[in-house]
């Protein structure tokens, strides 16, 4: 009995080893395969430089205007006219001054002016100049603005050593983003900006789907980066997000007699 018992143990223990030698050799294959994969491959080497020069589509040549107007770009105002501008809350036509060195100045009680045309995203060139008499301080110096689509507004502000909240003060996307510096010229003289506007996205059903953005230079200066639009730009409460097509520019009447010349956008949708 004992050696039949001894026998057994001895068939059992061998049939366990040649499982378990058998598993090892079946899971060995897929491991060796696994560090295969792993192996990164390695691209073909260029030694060609043409096979990495792309020459279509070719862009477009633009050229440019006495005032470095680009060639693609809509004028929306050169001094000549308004006739591009109608009064925004009754739509007549515009009734802001005309000036003999092609600027036009607010005309303080005539309310604010905005672009017959509607715009998505766009490039925004203008030039500004706050009133040549200094008055006030804070917000009621050359207070003005530019709002985009009629909701967005980028702050005009104569911030030259006239100290504000710094989300109302020049070029601040207002109440929303501060300028990363402020790069006002002396009263006196002409203030440039050059804005990049991106349009937010809805979707059908109303929901915004992808915010807007700015990136604003001031006098040649990145003033904002691109800063996303949170929504409208609210004077008093929290933006708003309500669905919404293209729309106009619209310049401020904030009963300072700002002046503005050069103006024209590039549409870039």
């Amino acid at each position: 009995m004992k050696k039949l018992t001894y026998l057994l143990l001895i068939g059992f223990s061998i049939f366990s080893c040649t499982k378990k030698e058998a598993k090892k050799k079946e899971v060995l294959p897929n491991e060796m395969v696994e560090e295969e994969i792993a192996i990164p491959t390695t691209k073909k080497e260029i030694t060609d430089p043409k096979e990495t020069e792309i020459w279509e589509p070719e862009p477009k040549v633009v050229s440019f205007t006495k005032n470095n107007t680009p060639s693609d770009a809509i004028v929306l105002f050169d001094g000549s006219n308004l006739d591009l501008w109608i009064t925004a809350k009754d739509s007549t036509d515009a009734s802001w001054t005309l000036q003999s060195d092609d600027s036009m100045t607010v005309k303080p009680g005539a309310g604010d002016i905005q672009t017959k045309q509607n715009f998505g995203s766009i490039q925004l060139h203008l030039e500004w100049s706050a009133p040549n008499l200094v008055r006030g301080k804070g917000q009621e110096r050359g207070n003005s603005g530019i709002f985009f689509q009629n909701r967005y507004e980028v702050q005009i502000l104569d911030s030259y050593q006239n100290r504000t909240y710094a989300n109302g003060q020049a070029t601040a996307i207002y109440k929303q983003h501060i300028p990363l510096v402020n790069a006002t010229k002396a009263t006196d003289q002409w203030q440039t900006y050059d804005i990049i506007f991106h349009a937010p996205v809805f979707d059908p059903e109303g929901k915004k789907v992808k915010s807007g953005s700015f990136t604003v230079l001031h006098n040649g200066v990145l003033v904002q980066d691109n800063v996303e639009i949170l929504g409208t730009t609210e004077y008093i409460g929290f933006p708003k997000n309500e669905a919404h097509e293209k729309g106009p520019i619209k310049l401020q009447d904030h009963g300072n007699p700002v002046q503005y010349r050069n103006i024209w956008v590039r549409e870039l949708d």
